[in-house]
Formats: structure tokens, C-alpha cells, sequence
């Protein structure tokens, strides 16, 4: 199978290079290196199933040549990070919305397999735990920036269903709940990787809020094999949207706590309000927990990694970047 990954560059993309080169297959990867980085990919540069182009998603000419070579695309390619979405709303909506737009056009004049990554931000502030498919969407006001990302992804699914409904093309929508692990920047305020670096300098660890808002953090490689597994089975699944998460909820002070004994660190723990750490007015979700019953159902996945698995692969990866930095 030939994959096309957009954003393949990034955290997830990375990951996901390396396990379907594993299987055998030939990977293209497209990315404007925004937020992925060359370091994430340089492993994968000699590969001879493997090759890479440095360009926006947008570039319909260089979209068109790769998805004309390829039998599937997996969409990646986003503005991620809470704090990038609060700060840059006009680059996050163009970038998402027109990403996948023509992602999809490409996918639609070669008939590509098509997988797009949506995320658990479109589930805004619903109440009703854990987060099924089909549940209502509750979205904040559009005068917050924060609810940007939300929406525009919200509308990709719309635009990839409407693909399936009208056009047969064949689609399915993944929405990953806090995918974590080795490799992950915290540059864009990803939260594990931060906990761990100050952890290992025993700096303080910043927390954001009162702490007691909770999440499920799911390990990369769990994340990885779902959408391997669900790419070479689109039996039954086109048209589908699929959570893709860890069931095992933690509130952030929690996770700090434990950052803290697993890395044996001083690190105190410091509290910020969302109004310095982001903008006045800015709302988050108390909790986060997915519903994986349809996902298991489809292709019998289930994660593999606890909590404390995660965080202690972050570590070890994390540690000799901090001896290698002094």
C-alpha cells in the first residue's frame, strides 16, 4: 500500500511513519515543517519505501502528484496546541478548514482511502461522560478564540462525511483524545511533556487552573495502531468516526503528583490561573473520557499502555535530553 501522510512530519505523523514502514508499506510524507520538525522524520531519510516533500498542504500541484500516487491518505496535517489555537484563531481556521478541502479533492479525483484526524475538542462542553460518537456537541461562544479549533474541525468532519454520502469516496474520521508519549514537544502546551521536563530539572510544575479538570491520556503507539488497523480495514468502516483514547481519567494535579514520585523530583507544584497562562475569559473542559465501544467493535482495539507506562517512556526519553542540555 502506498500512504500519503499529511503532517507526517509531526508527533503522531513520526509515529506513524515508523509503524507502517515497518509493515512494508511506502509512505510519502507532505509537511510544512510549522510544527513537525526534520529531527522527528531524519531516521526515515535513506528508507528506500519512504520519501518526503517540504510544502503546504494548500499546494494543490504538489497535493495532486502525491495523492495521484497513492492508494490511501492519512490527514494530519492541523494547527495543534491550545496555546497556538488561542493565539493564532485566523491560521488555525484556514489551516484546517482549506487543509482538509483540498485534501479531499485530491483524495476524491484518485479515489484515496481517506483518514482525518478530528480530535475530543469537538465535544466542547458537553456534559453527558464518557463521549460517544453520536452525542450532542456543545460548543462555546464563537467571541472565545478557544472554540476556533473546535469548529473548524467539527467542520471537517462535516466536509470528509459529506465526501462519503455524496461522492462514495471512502472516509473515515478519527478523533484522538490526548495522544501522548516519547518525542512529544510541549511547545505548543502539551501537557505531559511539560510536567516531565520541569520534573527532571526540579523546577516548579505548572498547572494550569485549580488542577482538578481531568483527562485520559492515550500512548502514541495505541493511537498508531488504531489508525494502522482501521486503514487496512475499511470494511464497514467508511463513513464512521471513531474515538480514539485511553478510558483511565486522571485530573492534572493528579498527573503532576505523578510526574513528580515516577521522576523522583523536588518540583513543587504552582497553580496559574487560565487568565495569565492563556487569555481572560478562557474556558476548559472539566473532564475528557472517551467512549472507545465502537472502535473495539470495529477492529477489536483496546489500549495497551497504562498511565504510569506512558509517563515512565516519556521520562526515559526526556532524561538524556536534559543531561545532554546542562
Amino acid at each position: 500500500m502506498n500512504v500519503l501522510i499529511t503532517g507526517g512530519a509531526g508527533f503522531i505523523g513520526a509515529h506513524l511513519t515508523r509503524a507502517l514502514l515497518e509493515r512494508g508499506e511506502s509512505v510519502a510524507v507532505l509537511d510544512n515543517l510549522s510544527t513537525g520538525t526534520i529531527e522527528n522524520i531524519r531516521l526515515f531519510a535513506q528508507h528506500p519505501l519512504y520519501s518526503f516533500a517540504i510544502d503546504d498542504v494548500r499546494n494543490a500541484l504538489v497535493l495532486d502528484r502525491l495523492a495521484s500516487e497513492a492508494d490511501a491518505i492519512v490527514h494530519l496535517a492541523a494547527a495543534v496546541g491550545v496555546q497556538l489555537v488561542v493565539e493564532r484563531p485566523t491560521e488555525t481556521i484556514e489551516t484546517n478548514v482549506l487543509g482538509t478541502h483540498a485534501v479531499l479533492t485530491a483524495a476524491g479525483r484518485y479515489r484515496c482511502r481517506t483518514l482525518l484526524a478530528s480530535t475530543s475538542e469537538v465535544y466542547g462542553k458537553g456534559v453527558k461522560v464518557p463521549f460517544a460518537e453520536e452525542d450532542d456537541l456543545l460548543l462555546g461562544s464563537s467571541s472565545r478564540s478557544r472554540w476556533s479549533y473546535a469548529a473548524s474541525k467539527l467542520l471537517d468532519e462535516f466536509l470528509g462525511l459529506a465526501a462519503y454520502r455524496e461522492y462514495g469516496l471512502p472516509v473515515t474520521v478519527v478523533r484522538f483524545f490526548n495522544t501522548v508519549g516519547p518525542g512529544q514537544t510541549g511547545r505548543y502546551g502539551m501537557v505531559v511533556p511539560r510536567f516531565v521536563r520541569a520534573a527532571l530539572r526540579n523546577q516548579p510544575i505548572p498547572v494550569f487552573g485549580d488542577g482538578k479538570q481531568s483527562r485520559c491520556f492515550c500512548h502514541v503507539r495505541d493511537t498508531v495502531r488504531a489508525v494502522v488497523d482501521l486503514l487496512i480495514s475499511p470494511e464497514g468502516t467508511s463513513g464512521q468516526i471513531y474515538n480514539i483514547g485511553s478510558s483511565q481519567e486522571v485530573t492534572i494535579h493528579e498527573l503532576a503528583q505523578t510526574v513528580i514520585d515516577r521522576t523522583e523530583s523536588q518540583s513543587p507544584i504552582e497553580y496559574i490561573p487560565y487568565s495569565e497562562a492563556y487569555a481572560p475569559g478562557f474556558e476548559d473542559m472539566r473532564r475528557r473520557v472517551p467512549d472507545t465501544t465502537k472502535l473495539h467493535a470495529a477492529i477489536g482495539w483496546a489500549t495497551r499502555y497504562t498511565l504510569n507506562q506512558i509517563l515512565d517512556d516519556v521520562i526515559e526519553y526526556e532524561r538524556p535530553l536534559m543531561v545532554d542540555a546542562i
